[in-house]
């Protein structure tokens, strides 16, 4: 397979990337008061210049007292981390490349180690932080509307300091999967039931960030399976199920969906080689983007400080070479499964990434440890 399909533009909602490959949103923890410094904005321009097409952001709070877990995660609001974003978009913009805010808000999830939500209580659909682990009580309508506003203020202020666009973090737990989730939603009301009725929430969040920002401007949700609560948590056990979930999201505005697995190569459902972003880009019509130990030469629970699952290779096995990953992922974009590939830990271990992958220079991959974390090199 051809590493030219990995450098090939892509347009997005008038948005046009230079290459396919993204770099995926991940928590760094490294902007004091919420103020993304100049660190902040070397770091991601680094990633640009080593060839990326496309930055996420990390995950940044929207307005809310409890959108936030950790002390030092950037802002979409407040005067001086929106100066922030403006230096980063800039420096990455003057590099070729394009980036998006990733909003977030953290639910019922604790930061690192659980210790006491910051500033305020946790909050969630229905006071669960996961099935039968309860931490409070269900949030009142005042409260998801003050969220939705919140989510819509971010989206306009992303549009307003010069962001291409933004990604609307619906994944891993956080407070809009606890609504999608049957295990953290058990509300009887208009936002809780069955599987679309739990989408409610994201689609009145995606309704009015599209009403602040106009038709013009990429809004993309990224969603999973897998929980932090809980690895083995399923949405959907069927395409047919997944179908219904994706059909209000994809209709109440949605440009793309980010389609987060841990391991790319995973068939999503049997009886089908599909993974999610190739089932959701199936069903929906819409691009996604697919992500999951992309050229890791570790697998995502050994990079997380957990035991490795069986079988974690692409072609079978903990030891296959990046190479191999490469070959898979290029196969799969080819045949037209998915639009654009987010890397993560491979990025944060090696600014170069892109370039060295276009060169075919694996063997010089800088390895992914946990040390990485500790910087913003």
């Amino acid at each position: 397979m051809s590493i030219a399909e990995l450098f090939k533009p892509f347009t997005l909602n008038g948005v046009t990337l230079p290459n396919r490959i993204v770099m995926a949103p991940m928590t760094r923890n490294f902007s004091p008061h919420g103020v993304p410094g100049e660190d902040v904005a070397a770091y991601y321009r680094r990633r640009t210049e080593g060839g990326v097409g496309l930055i996420l952001t990390e995950g940044t709070t929207v307005n809310h007292p409890q959108a936030q877990n950790i002390p030092a995660c950037p802002h979409i609001y407040g005067e001086d981390a929106l100066a922030g974003w403006k230096r980063v978009i800039a420096g990455v913009h003057a590099a070729g490349g394009r980036i998006f805010c990733q909003l977030w808000h953290v639910g019922a999830v604790t930061g690192p180690g659980g210790p006491p939500k910051l500033p305020v209580a946790p909050i969630s659909p229905s006071g669960f932080l996961k099935p039968d682990v309860k931490i409070g009580e269900p949030m009142t309508q005042a409260d998801i509307d003050a969220v939705i506003g919140a989510f819509a203020q971010g989206a306009e202020n992303s549009k307003r300091v010069g962001f291409d666009g933004i990604e609307i973090h619906g994944a891993h737990g956080y407070l809009i999967d606890e609504f999608f989730w049957d295990g953290t939603n058990r509300r009887t009301d208009k936002y809780g039931g069955d599987l679309v009725a739990r989408t409610r929430f994201a689609v009145e969040i995606i309704r009015e960030c599209r009403r602040r920002t106009g038709a013009d401007f990429p809004i993309q949700l990224r969603f999973s399976q897998w929980k932090g609560q809980e690895y083995a948590a399923r949405l959907a056990a069927t395409p047919q199920e997944l179908a219904r979930f994706l059909e209000p999201l994809a209709a109440a505005g949605l440009d793309a969906f980010h389609c987060s697995t841990r391991r790319f190569w995973e068939p999503e459902f049997e009886g089908s080689d599909l993974n999610l972003a190739g089932w959701t880009k199936k069903l929906t019509g819409k691009p996604t983007t697919t992500v999951g130990s992309v050229s890791l030469d570790v697998d995502f629970m050994v990079s997380l400080g957990r035991s490795p699952a069986p079988n974690a290779g692409p072609t079978g096995g903990n030891g296959d070479s990046r190479s191999a990953h490469i070959d898979r992922l290029l196969e799969m974009l080819a045949r037209g499964d998915f639009d654009l590939v987010a890397v993560g830990r491979a990025i944060l271990a090696d600014s170069a990434w892109a370039a060295k992958v276009r060169d075919s220079r694996f063997t010089e991959l800088n390895s992914f440890t946990p040390e990485v974390l500790k910087t913003l090199a």
